[in-house]
Protein backbone atom coordinates (compact mmCIF):
# COMPACT_ATOMS: atom_id res chain seq x y z
CA UNK A 1 0.00 0.00 0.00
CA UNK A 2 1.05 3.33 -1.23
CA UNK A 3 1.01 6.06 1.92
CA UNK A 4 -0.31 9.42 1.49
CA UNK A 5 0.84 12.14 3.91
CA UNK A 6 -2.22 14.40 3.53
CA UNK A 7 -4.64 11.04 4.72
CA UNK A 8 -2.55 10.75 7.55
CA UNK A 9 -2.34 14.34 8.63
CA UNK A 10 -6.51 14.35 7.86
CA UNK A 11 -6.62 11.15 10.38
CA UNK A 12 -4.68 12.77 12.99
CA UNK A 13 -6.33 16.19 12.83
CA UNK A 14 -10.17 14.55 12.55
CA UNK A 15 -9.62 12.01 15.62
CA UNK A 16 -8.30 14.52 17.91
CA UNK A 17 -10.92 17.36 16.89
CA UNK A 18 -13.51 14.88 17.96
CA UNK A 19 -12.15 13.55 21.09
CA UNK A 20 -11.40 17.18 22.06
CA UNK A 21 -15.56 18.14 21.10
CA UNK A 22 -16.26 15.73 23.02
CA UNK A 23 -14.50 16.55 25.91
CA UNK A 24 -15.38 20.21 26.58
CA UNK A 25 -18.92 19.20 28.49
CA UNK A 26 -18.09 16.01 30.52
CA UNK A 27 -18.77 14.97 34.36
CA UNK A 28 -15.21 15.61 35.90
CA UNK A 29 -12.03 17.56 34.57
CA UNK A 30 -8.94 17.36 35.86
CA UNK A 31 -5.78 19.56 35.66
CA UNK A 32 -2.93 17.39 35.84
CA UNK A 33 -1.60 13.65 35.00
CA UNK A 34 0.41 12.77 37.78
CA UNK A 35 0.21 9.60 40.08
CA UNK A 36 -2.85 11.17 42.27
CA UNK A 37 -4.97 12.49 39.32
CA UNK A 38 -4.44 9.25 36.84
CA UNK A 39 -5.25 7.05 39.59
CA UNK A 40 -8.30 9.17 40.36
CA UNK A 41 -9.58 9.46 36.99
CA UNK A 42 -9.13 5.51 36.31
CA UNK A 43 -11.90 4.49 39.51
CA UNK A 44 -14.42 7.37 37.77
CA UNK A 45 -13.77 6.28 34.02
CA UNK A 46 -14.40 2.58 35.70
CA UNK A 47 -17.69 3.49 37.37
CA UNK A 48 -18.14 4.89 33.48
CA UNK A 49 -18.03 9.07 34.20
CA UNK A 50 -17.40 11.34 31.57
CA UNK A 51 -14.00 12.12 32.35
CA UNK A 52 -10.76 13.95 31.19
CA UNK A 53 -7.40 14.94 32.08
CA UNK A 54 -5.45 17.76 31.22
CA UNK A 55 -1.85 17.77 31.45
CA UNK A 56 0.52 20.88 30.64
CA UNK A 57 3.49 18.63 30.34
CA UNK A 58 4.18 16.44 27.08
CA UNK A 59 4.58 13.25 29.37
CA UNK A 60 2.42 12.03 32.21
CA UNK A 61 3.29 10.83 35.75
CA UNK A 62 4.26 13.66 37.39
CA UNK A 63 7.27 13.25 39.38
CA UNK A 64 6.74 9.51 39.84
CA UNK A 65 9.20 8.65 36.76
CA UNK A 66 12.13 9.63 38.88
CA UNK A 67 11.55 8.11 42.02
CA UNK A 68 14.09 9.89 44.70
CA UNK A 69 16.59 11.58 43.04
CA UNK A 70 16.11 10.27 39.60
CA UNK A 71 16.66 6.76 41.06
CA UNK A 72 13.53 5.20 39.34
CA UNK A 73 12.49 3.33 42.30
CA UNK A 74 9.09 4.59 44.52
CA UNK A 75 8.17 3.16 48.09
CA UNK A 76 4.75 2.96 48.84
CA UNK A 77 3.02 2.09 52.64
CA UNK A 78 0.52 -1.64 53.00
CA UNK A 79 -2.62 0.41 52.17
CA UNK A 80 -1.45 1.89 48.78
CA UNK A 81 -0.03 -1.57 47.55
CA UNK A 82 -3.43 -2.88 47.33
CA UNK A 83 -4.10 -0.17 44.32
CA UNK A 84 -1.09 -0.78 42.48
CA UNK A 85 -2.04 -4.75 42.96
CA UNK A 86 -5.24 -3.78 41.80
CA UNK A 87 -3.64 -1.88 38.41
CA UNK A 88 -1.12 -4.99 38.26
CA UNK A 89 2.24 -3.42 39.28
CA UNK A 90 4.60 -5.74 40.41
CA UNK A 91 5.91 -4.57 44.14
CA UNK A 92 8.69 -6.02 46.33
CA UNK A 93 9.10 -6.24 49.43
CA UNK A 94 11.56 -3.97 51.39
CA UNK A 95 11.17 -4.30 55.10
CA UNK A 96 7.66 -4.69 57.09
CA UNK A 97 5.32 -1.63 55.56
CA UNK A 98 7.59 -0.81 52.96
CA UNK A 99 7.39 -1.97 49.30
CA UNK A 100 9.39 -0.92 46.53
CA UNK A 101 7.66 -0.58 42.39
CA UNK A 102 9.69 0.13 39.62
CA UNK A 103 8.49 3.78 38.33
CA UNK A 104 8.34 3.41 34.91
CA UNK A 105 6.89 0.28 35.34
CA UNK A 106 4.27 2.16 37.62
CA UNK A 107 3.52 5.14 35.37
CA UNK A 108 3.33 2.98 32.11
CA UNK A 109 0.78 0.47 33.80
CA UNK A 110 -1.41 2.96 35.31
CA UNK A 111 -1.44 5.48 32.07
CA UNK A 112 -2.10 2.29 30.31
CA UNK A 113 -5.34 1.13 32.71
CA UNK A 114 -6.52 4.58 32.99
CA UNK A 115 -6.99 4.84 29.29
CA UNK A 116 -8.61 1.86 28.47
CA UNK A 117 -10.91 2.37 31.18
CA UNK A 118 -12.31 5.37 29.15
CA UNK A 119 -10.29 8.58 30.44
CA UNK A 120 -9.37 11.16 27.75
CA UNK A 121 -5.98 12.72 28.01
CA UNK A 122 -4.98 15.64 26.65
CA UNK A 123 -1.15 16.42 26.85
CA UNK A 124 0.80 20.15 26.34
CA UNK A 125 -2.85 21.62 27.28
CA UNK A 126 -2.69 23.92 30.36
CA UNK A 127 -5.48 25.39 32.68
CA UNK A 128 -4.81 29.13 32.33
CA UNK A 129 -8.19 30.39 33.82
CA UNK A 130 -11.30 28.51 35.41
CA UNK A 131 -14.79 29.02 34.75
CA UNK A 132 -17.39 30.38 37.77
CA UNK A 133 -20.68 30.64 37.57
CA UNK A 134 -22.79 31.71 41.16
CA UNK A 135 -19.33 31.37 42.93
CA UNK A 136 -19.03 27.47 41.80
CA UNK A 137 -16.20 26.31 39.90
CA UNK A 138 -18.06 24.56 36.87
CA UNK A 139 -15.53 24.47 34.05
CA UNK A 140 -11.45 25.03 32.91
CA UNK A 141 -10.03 27.60 30.26
CA UNK A 142 -7.93 26.07 28.16
CA UNK A 143 -4.60 26.93 26.41
CA UNK A 144 -2.12 25.20 24.17
CA UNK A 145 1.35 25.17 26.70
CA UNK A 146 3.07 26.41 23.85
CA UNK A 147 1.30 29.45 23.86
CA UNK A 148 1.68 30.23 27.30
CA UNK A 149 5.60 28.96 27.17
CA UNK A 150 6.10 31.72 23.69
CA UNK A 151 3.86 34.20 25.67
CA UNK A 152 1.77 35.24 22.62
CA UNK A 153 -1.38 36.44 22.78
CA UNK A 154 -3.72 33.33 21.53
CA UNK A 155 -7.26 33.58 23.12
CA UNK A 156 -8.06 30.48 24.39
CA UNK A 157 -11.05 27.56 24.77
CA UNK A 158 -13.74 26.57 27.82
CA UNK A 159 -14.80 23.75 28.32
CA UNK A 160 -17.42 22.31 31.30
CA UNK A 161 -17.51 20.06 33.88
CA UNK A 162 -19.95 19.16 36.51
CA UNK A 163 -16.65 18.94 38.94
CA UNK A 164 -12.73 19.98 38.83
CA UNK A 165 -9.95 18.48 40.18
CA UNK A 166 -6.74 20.31 40.92
CA UNK A 167 -3.98 17.73 40.53
CA UNK A 168 -1.08 19.82 39.68
CA UNK A 169 1.22 18.97 42.68
CA UNK A 170 3.02 21.72 44.48
CA UNK A 171 2.02 24.69 42.50
CA UNK A 172 -1.79 24.18 43.05
CA UNK A 173 -2.18 26.04 40.18
CA UNK A 174 -6.19 25.98 39.89
CA UNK A 175 -6.71 26.34 43.34
CA UNK A 176 -5.30 29.52 43.41
CA UNK A 177 -6.28 31.27 40.15
CA UNK A 178 -9.40 30.57 42.23
CA UNK A 179 -8.13 32.59 45.32
CA UNK A 180 -6.64 35.17 42.78
CA UNK A 181 -9.30 35.82 40.17
CA UNK A 182 -13.01 34.55 41.81
CA UNK A 183 -13.23 36.55 45.37
CA UNK A 184 -14.30 33.04 46.63
CA UNK A 185 -13.29 32.26 50.13
CA UNK A 186 -11.48 28.17 49.88
CA UNK A 187 -12.27 26.12 52.82
CA UNK A 188 -9.06 26.21 54.94
CA UNK A 189 -8.59 27.94 57.87
CA UNK A 190 -7.05 31.31 56.57
CA UNK A 191 -9.45 31.09 53.32
CA UNK A 192 -6.50 31.09 51.22
CA UNK A 193 -4.07 28.59 50.22
CA UNK A 194 -1.83 27.93 53.14
CA UNK A 195 1.54 27.03 51.30
CA UNK A 196 2.81 23.23 52.00
CA UNK A 197 5.06 22.88 55.20
CA UNK A 198 8.97 20.68 54.89
CA UNK A 199 9.36 17.46 54.66
CA UNK A 200 7.50 14.80 57.27
CA UNK A 201 6.95 11.91 55.30
CA UNK A 202 4.59 10.14 58.14
CA UNK A 203 2.10 12.91 58.55
CA UNK A 204 2.21 13.88 55.02
CA UNK A 205 0.97 10.30 53.78
CA UNK A 206 -1.32 10.82 56.38
CA UNK A 207 -2.68 14.85 55.82
CA UNK A 208 -2.75 14.23 51.92
CA UNK A 209 -5.33 11.88 52.14
CA UNK A 210 -7.30 13.95 54.97
CA UNK A 211 -6.88 17.04 52.93
CA UNK A 212 -8.21 15.76 49.34
CA UNK A 213 -11.72 17.14 49.45
CA UNK A 214 -13.60 19.95 47.90
CA UNK A 215 -11.39 23.31 48.35
CA UNK A 216 -14.52 25.58 47.33
CA UNK A 217 -17.90 24.61 45.67
CA UNK A 218 -17.24 22.37 42.30
CA UNK A 219 -13.40 22.32 42.87
CA UNK A 220 -11.48 19.39 44.76
CA UNK A 221 -7.82 18.97 45.63
CA UNK A 222 -6.06 15.86 45.28
CA UNK A 223 -2.54 14.37 45.25
CA UNK A 224 0.14 16.99 46.71
CA UNK A 225 -2.11 19.85 45.49
CA UNK A 226 -4.02 18.84 48.57
CA UNK A 227 -1.31 19.41 51.27
CA UNK A 228 -0.12 22.66 49.82
CA UNK A 229 -3.55 24.12 49.82
CA UNK A 230 -4.56 23.08 53.34
CA UNK A 231 -1.15 23.30 55.10
CA UNK A 232 0.38 19.61 55.24
CA UNK A 233 4.08 19.00 55.03
CA UNK A 234 5.73 17.17 51.72
CA UNK A 235 6.42 13.77 52.19
CA UNK A 236 9.58 12.93 49.14
CA UNK A 237 9.48 9.79 47.65
CA UNK A 238 6.83 7.56 48.51
CA UNK A 239 3.79 7.58 46.72
CA UNK A 240 1.22 5.67 48.25
CA UNK A 241 -0.52 8.86 50.00
CA UNK A 242 -1.00 10.16 46.06
CA UNK A 243 -2.39 6.61 44.72
CA UNK A 244 -4.75 7.13 47.84
CA UNK A 245 -5.65 10.73 47.54
CA UNK A 246 -6.98 9.73 43.97
CA UNK A 247 -9.27 7.47 45.06
CA UNK A 248 -10.51 8.88 47.98
CA UNK A 249 -11.61 11.95 45.89
CA UNK A 250 -13.05 9.26 43.12
CA UNK A 251 -15.13 7.80 45.63
CA UNK A 252 -16.45 10.91 46.78
CA UNK A 253 -17.53 12.08 43.56
CA UNK A 254 -19.39 9.16 42.69
CA UNK A 255 -21.80 9.63 45.65
CA UNK A 256 -22.65 13.42 44.24
CA UNK A 257 -22.45 12.36 40.26
CA UNK A 258 -25.60 10.43 39.54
Amino acid sequence: MKLDEIKISKAIIKAYNEKLINALDIDVAIVGAGPAGMACAYYLAKAKKRVAIFERKLSVGGGMWGGGIMFNEIVVQDKAKKILDEFGVRTRLYEKGYFLADSIESVSTICSKMVKAGVKVFNLLSAEDVLVRHRRVCGLVLNWTAVEMAKLHVDPISMKARFVIDATGHAAEVVRIVERKSGIRLKTRTGKVMGEQSMWADVGEDTIVKNSKEVCPGLYTCGMCSNAVFGGPRMGPIFGGMLLSGKKVAGELLGKLY
